[in-house]
C-alpha cells in the first residue's frame, strides 16, 4: 500500500483508512479519520499537537487546565500571586485568555482540516468558565470527563453546532447520562468509552480495586451501549469512540467490529515530536517499563495511572503519614483552587494528599525528579522512539503484513 507523505491531503488519509478496511468517524455530518487524540494536561496537548492531528483529518484535543503555564506573559502576571484576595480570580482569567489563544492558534495551524476539540474536566472549579470560553473561541467539539457532565447541554445551549462528547466507562453511566440529557432536549454527538484498566491519567472507576472490573471491557461495554442506542431509537446517531490500550490497525479494526466508530489515544500522541511537552517529558513516558507504571488515588478522589518517578515513589511511601495529618487548609497551595474538591486543601484523608497542579506543572517543565507523568498501561507503537504525528497515524492506518507460515 502506498503511504501518504506528511503533507498529503486529508482526503488521501481518509482513502488510506478505507483501503485498510476502517470506517471513517462521522460526527455531526463531519467525516474524520477514526483517530482522536486525547486531551492531556497540564500543557501536554495544546495548539501544537492538536493542530498536527487535525491537519491529517483527525480530531486533535487541547487540554484546558492551567494553560497560562504555556504563556510567559500570563505566568509573569500570576505566578507571584499568593495572599492577594483576588488571586484566584486573576489566575482563572489568565487561564481563559490562554485557552482562547491556544484554540485560535490551533485553528489557524490546522488550515481548516479535521477538528479541534477541547477537553474540560468536570472536577475543575472553573469547569463552566472553561466550557463557555471554548465555545466562544470557536472550538469544534467539547470533550468532558472526570465526572458526569449532566449540565453540559445547558452550558452549550447557544452553540448547537458544537459537538458534545462526554467520557464514560460503563453502560450504566451512559444510560444515566442519556436519560438526563433527553429531558434537556439534546443528546451527545459522540461518547468516549474509556477502559480504566488501560487508559492513563484520571480513570473512570470508583476505586483502584475496580480498575480491572470486567464491566469496563470493550467487549462488554460497546455492545451494551449499542443495544441501549437501538432500544432508544438512536440507531447510529451517536458515535462511540473507544479509549485505552490502542496501538495498532488491528486494534481499531477489532473495536470497529464491536461497534465503535473510532478510537482515542493519549500516551502514543504524548511521545510524538509535535507534542507540546518538552523532550524530557516524552522520554520519561516512552522509556517507562510496565513495572514503572502505578495506580493510585488522585487528589480529586479518582483512581489515576502514572509513571513511578522519584516524587511519586516518595509520595506513595509517606502517604499513610500524610493521611494521618490531613486537615483543611486555609487556602490552596497555589492560590488557584483548581479542583472543586481537593483532598489536600479540604483535608480529605481518604484521597490524594498532594497539589496536582504543582506536580503536573513540574512534569510540563520536564522535571523528572518532581513531576507527575500520567501514562497509559499499554505498549507504545514505536517503543522508546519519539516519532512524528504522521508516522503514528500512518502506523495506525496500516495493516500488519500477513505472515505466511513456512511449509513443514
Amino acid at each position: 500500500m502506498q503511504h501518504p507523505a506528511n503533507d498529503t491531503s486529508t482526503a488521501q488519509w481518509l482513502d488510506q483508512a478505507r483501503a485498510a478496511g476502517l470506517r471513517p468517524l462521522r460526527i455531526r455530518g463531519k467525516t474524520l479519520l477514526p483517530i482522536v487524540q486525547g486531551g492531556m494536561g497540564v500543557g501536554v496537548s495544546a495548539a501544537g499537537l492538536s493542530s498536527a492531528v487535525a491537519r491529517l483529518g483527525g480530531m486533535g484535543t487541547i487540554s484546558s487546565v492551567d494553560l497560562r503555564r504555556r504563556h510567559p506573559d500570563l505566568m509573569a502576571q500570576t505566578a507571584h500571586l499568593d495572599k492577594a484576595p483576588d488571586a484566584r480570580a486573576r489566575i482563572d482569567q489568565a487561564n481563559l485568555v490562554a485557552l482562547d489563544r491556544e484554540i485560535r492558534d490551533a485553528r489557524a495551524a490546522s488550515h481548516g482540516q479535521g477538528w479541534i476539540a477541547v477537553n474540560v474536566m468536570k472536577a475543575l472549579s472553573a469547569y463552566a468558565a472553561y466550557v463557555k470560553q471554548a465555545l466562544q473561541s470557536g472550538v469544534d467539539a467539547l470533550v468532558v470527563g472526570a465526572g458526569l457532565p449532566l449540565d453540559l447541554p445547558e452550558l452549550a445551549q447557544d452553540h448547537p453546532h458544537v459537538a458534545l462528547i462526554p467520557i464514560l466507562s460503563d453502560a450504566r453511566g451512559v444510560q444515566l447520562l442519556l436519560r438526563k440529557w433527553e429531558r434537556k432536549g439534546r443528546l451527545p454527538d459522540a461518547i468516549v468509552i474509556e477502559n480504566p484498566r488501560l487508559a492513563g491519567g484520571h480513570l473512570g472507576a470508583a476505586k483502584v480495586a475496580d480498575l480491572g472490573d470486567a464491566r469496563f471491557d470493550f467487549e462488554t461495554v460497546i455492545p451494551q451501549v449499542r443495544e441501549l442506542f437501538q432500544q432508544a431509537g438512536y440507531g447510529q446517531d451517536i458515535a462511540l469512540i473507544a479509549a485505552g490500550g490502542i496501538d495498532s490497525h488491528a486494534d481499531i479494526l477489532r473495536l470497529q467490529g464491536l461497534g465503535a466508530d473510532g478510537v482515542q489515544l493519549g500516551t502514543a500522541f504524548a511521545v510524538t515530536q509535535e507534542c507540546d511537552a518538552p523532550d524530557t517529558f516524552k522520554r520519561i513516558l516512552a522509556q517507562a517499563k510496565p513495572q514503572d507504571i502505578v495506580e493510585f488515588v488522585s487528589v480529586a478522589g479518582l483512581p489515576a495511572r502514572a509513571v513511578r518517578t522519584p516524587w511519586l515513589d516518595k509520595y506513595l511511601r509517606i502517604l499513610p503519614i500524610l493521611q494521618e495529618r490531613a486537615h483543611p487548609k486555609a487556602k490552596c497551595n497555589l492560590s488557584f483552587d483548581c479542583l472543586q474538591h481537593c483532598g489536600l486543601r479540604d483535608g480529605d484523608a481518604g484521597i490524594g494528599q498532594f497539589c496536582i497542579d504543582q506536580q503536573l506543572g513540574h512534569a510540563m517543565d520536564g522535571d523528572a525528579e518532581r513531576g507527575l507523568f500520567f501514562r497509559g498501561a499499554g505498549r507504545l507503537p514505536f517503543g522508546e522512539q519519539i516519532r512524528g504525528v504522521a508516522d503514528l497515524v500512518r502506523h495506525l492506518l496500516t495493516p500488519a503484513p500477513t505472515v505466511i507460515p513456512s511449509p513443514a
